[in-house]
């Protein structure tokens, strides 16, 4: 805890103000202080409010007041790693078409997040639900090693899917939020406090006296997040949940999940889907790539990188000058927007270094040799 409180200090220090409210938020419902929680939620409305403009002395006096005091409670939550799910060989194939899911091998623990790239119709949605119990497999075994009757209701209880295509709901959004909280057991005034640490820590608070037709997808994504969370699943599964966010709001929610997953409070497995590389191996531990129905490659498997370095680049510069820079010791690719590298003795810090000295204008620099998009 003394590790994140001073990162957290760093981060008021550095004006990075949103990241260190929302971690503020964290770090208070880990210490199982209803005190301290309503303490925090207060400093984030008073962010809320303030954000438009200078922030004043008096919020940072309290963010700071309040840390100190999170950093000396005695009660907390505790953690301990355990594993949620594992897939062993699993495999679904469909009567209509000529799809099918190959044989593929998972393991979920507490505060993993694990994440499934690919390209539209390649079978990312078609593992998550049967990772979810939502398809009956044709080979392979699924185990939740948690529960001792893994029927179909312990499953839902166990975990939480959220589809790309939010259902519909009625009424206001607070209101819903109430009732989620309320079904999984949380009641009066603990009911109350959480739905408002759930309403700031997601960004939903403007929006909460709000129905659906209000709002737009993205805020119906994070209602959809606050309201499983409310529930405490252990293991939570998402499919596509950048689809409906504009870009800046895909890094926020891809870190604030990280975040969550290795909470004290309620630590979670998450597996989620997305077109998003580069985004989703920011923040996964590991990463899928699925394409044709197959995991073509999942990151760590250094056997099938080792053999290149390959780097992204943009530039306004022509092939032949960067052949040029190369010398012969590289491949070079173009897409029409990128140029790929590949080099079996240059890596990316060496070829980097030799485009700045011969004065090659880079517009954007990636080094992609153990990343999925290598495998696009």
């Amino acid at each position: 805890m003394h590790t994140r409180i001073a990162e957290i200090q760093s981060y008021l220090q550095h004006n990075d103000h949103s990241l260190a409210v929302r971690r503020i938020l964290d770090a208070s419902l880990d210490t199982a202080d209803m005190t301290l929680l309503k303490e925090a939620i207060q400093v984030s409305q008073a962010y809320r409010q303030y954000k438009q403009s200078e922030l004043p002395a008096t919020f940072l006096e309290s963010a700071n007041s309040l840390l100190n005091k999170i950093n000396s409670a005695t009660e907390r939550f505790t953690y301990q790693s355990t594993t949620l799910a594992t897939a062993r060989e699993i495999s679904k194939s469909y009567r209509s078409g000529n799809f099918s899911l190959q044989p593929i091998s998972i393991q979920i623990n507490t505060g993993d997040v694990l994440g499934v790239v690919g390209e539209n119709g390649n079978g990312k949605t078609t593992l998550l639900r049967c990772m979810a119990g939502q398809l009956a497999l044709d080979s392979g075994e699924l185990d939740f090693p948690q529960l001792k009757h893994p029927d179909h209701y312990e499953i839902k209880y166990h975990l939480a899917f959220i589809p790309q295509r939010i259902p519909r709901w009625y009424g206001l959004l607070k209101d819903n939020l109430h009732f989620a909280a309320a079904i999984s057991g949380v009641k009066g005034e603990e009911n109350s406090t959480m739905v408002d640490f759930m309403l700031e820590r997601l960004d939903l608070t403007p929006y909460a006296h709000l129905t659906w037709n209000q709002i737009s997808s993205g805020y119906r994504t994070r209602f959809e997040i606050a309201r499983i969370l409310l529930q405490k699943p252990r293991l939570l599964i998402l499919d596509e949940p950048l689809a409906n966010l504009d870009i800046n709001a895909q890094q926020s929610i891809l870190t604030d999940l990280r975040f969550m997953a290795k909470s004290v409070h309620n630590p979670m497995g998450i597996l989620l889907s997305s077109q998003q590389l580069h985004e989703v191996e920011k923040i996964a531990d590991t990463v899928l790539l699925i394409k044709n129905g197959s995991c073509l490659f999942r990151t760590g498997d250094r056997e099938k990188t080792d053999s290149a370095f390959v780097i992204e680049l943009e530039t306004t510069a022509n092939r032949e000058t960067l052949l040029s820079v190369l010398d012969g010791k590289g491949e070079l690719q173009f897409n029409g927007g990128f140029y790929t590298i590949t080099s079996k003795e240059l890596p990316a810090q060496d070829i980097l270094s030799k485009l700045v000295t011969d004065n090659i204008s880079i517009t954007y620099f990636r080094d992609i040799t153990h990343s999925t998009k290598r495998f696009i």
